[in-house]
């Protein structure tokens, strides 16, 4: 529960009782302590004999990237030499709730901005009320001067470059953040169907013991499995808290415990259409093998299908059909595994004027996949390794790439990712966009292109802002890369708490 030594504060708690001393307890992150945190902690310290200030760990702070801007050791550090504070202890969850329980303050003191609990988003403080209460403690709320840390730390060099800094502040003088929240909420009006493969992202993590004794090869000690749902399979999470609702056709060879963790990580407003294309198709499922304390990928093994035959191509053409008519709008994601032929491909296009793709380049089909299937697709996202290979030029600029293209392809918007090098997008007329990367903290990058692909797709279907379609689409790459495979989805909640900060 709590990082620092249970008993040592639980005895100092109990000893502080017993002398009828009241405890006072403030919660926060703290990240960058400025004066009205110190007015605060003043403040505070007045309601009783003791003041106990916890502060949240690290993976549970969720303010976009590049936050904290200082660790969790750090952040106790810096507090510890405040002398005005007795004791600074970690919390080991989202919320104050568990040190709430801990401690059992006679006072949990928050600041002016929480007096109004309505304008709490995550509704916490309405939690941690009657955690308090039911310690038989009572909240009370300061009325000293605020300062935005975040503010402070977006118009400063400590997170954002220059150029980061640069496209912000060129946003804001078209956007604030509750435009932004407000056309958000507009996707909620939107039916999504995605096509593509559904694939199982199977991460073995263990211990390097190093090389075999007897073979050249590596050995890893395995400890733990965990199973994540990649492919056409994550687009649907990510677009699940944010569309009215998500339609899914994939290849699934319907084993139970795939099937037990859909279950479990599907939300209500998706819908699937798995088939069986033949009595032996296995799932597809692609192992990585990674050293845990790193998290390095040191091997890959891919359980791939053969191409479907005649009679599922024409089942699938159906389901195509029938599930075109209930939506708003398309997502192909071809990862080239054999399950969108030149067939199907031309079913989904065809009287779609809404269409959206994302055609991966990968180990098992590097060299053979394509786009030459699709053709007047509304708009495709695309690697810049990807449009290179597809047009057969490492020299060329990328806009002149990108320009090819759209022309080749009657293309009306062009997005290419480009790494730490952001993005660009380029619309039918040849008109060019770009965003900075705003990802600091990269520990996979699988699955940025599918969280890109579903946050644009929204955006553009809605003909937005092509700059707001882009850093929406890039603050959603961003929540993916910080996090291990697909292991966590992208959400409404997620995305709107890190823009309310990144736009202070």
């Amino acid at each position: 529960m709590i990082s620092l030594s249970e008993k040592s504060i639980l005895k100092k708690i109990k000893f502080l009782k017993s002398k009828k001393k009241k405890i006072v307890l403030c919660h926060g992150v703290f990240d960058l302590v400025h004066l009205g945190h110190i007015e605060h902690f003043k403040s505070a310290k007045k309601f009783g004999d003791f003041l106990i200030v916890s502060i949240t760990k690290d993976k549970f702070i969720k303010k976009g990237p590049g936050r904290p801007l200082f660790n969790e050791q750090q952040r106790m550090d810096f507090l510890n030499n405040i002398k005005i504070i007795d004791y600074v202890i970690l919390s080991n969850s989202e919320s104050s709730l568990d040190v709430i329980n801990f401690v059992k303050p006679d006072f949990y003191v928050k600041g002016p901005d929480y007096k109004d609990n309505f304008k709490d988003k995550t509704k916490k403080i309405i939690l941690e009320k009657k955690a308090v209460e039911k310690n038989k403690g009572k909240i009370k709320f300061t009325n000293d001067i605020t300062f935005s840390s975040s503010n402070i730390l977006n118009t400063s060099n400590f997170i954002f470059s220059d150029q980061q800094r640069n496209f912000l502040n060129n946003l804001k003088k078209k956007f604030n953040y509750n435009k932004i929240e407000t056309i958000l909420k507009k996707f909620k009006k939107l039916s999504v169907l995605v096509i593509g493969e559904l694939i199982i992202d199977k991460y073995c993590f263990g211990d390097v013991i190093g090389k075999s004794g007897k073979e050249p090869h590596l050995v890893l000690k395995e400890n733990q499995i965990e199973h994540y749902l990649g492919g056409s399979a994550a687009i649907a999470r990510h677009l699940s808290t944010f569309v009215k609702d998500v339609r899914i056709i994939s290849p699934f060879g319907k084993e139970k415990f795939y099937e037990k963790i859909i279950k479990k990580n599907f939300d209500e407003n998706i819908k699937n259409s798995f088939f069986k294309p033949y009595s032996n198709f296995n799932t597809i499922t692609k192992t990585r093998f990674v050293d845990k304390n790193s998290n390095y990928k040191l091997f890959g093994s891919y359980l791939l299908p053969e191409k479907i035959d005649l009679i599922s191509e024409n089942n699938v053409l159906k389901i195509i059909k029938k599930n075109k008519q209930k939506s708003n709008m398309t997502l192909i994601c071809d990862y080239g595994h054999n399950f969108i032929s030149k067939k199907v491909a031309a079913e989904i296009i065809k009287k779609n004027k809404y269409t959206f793709l994302n055609a991966q380049v990968n180990a098992s089909n590097k060299g053979f996949h394509n786009i030459n299937k699709y053709s007047s697709v509304n708009s495709i996202v695309i690697n810049e390794n990807e449009l290179r290979q597809e047009l057969r030029d490492n020299i060329s600029d990328i806009k002149i790439l990108a320009k090819k293209l759209i022309k080749n392809k009657s293309i009306q918007n062009l997005i290419i990712t480009r790494g730490s090098d952001g993005a660009i997008l380029m619309d039918n007329k040849y008109k060019v966009f770009s965003c900075p990367g705003f990802a600091v903290k990269s520990i996979d990058k699988v699955g940025a292109g599918d969280a890109m692909l579903s946050l644009a797709s929204l955006g553009l279907k809605l003909k937005l802002d092509p700059e707001l379609v882009l850093f929406i689409s890039s603050i959603a790459a961003a929540i993916s890369v910080e996090s291990i495979g697909n292991k966590e989805h992208v959400t409404f909640e997620k995305l709107d708490r890190i823009l309310e900060y990144m736009l202070k």
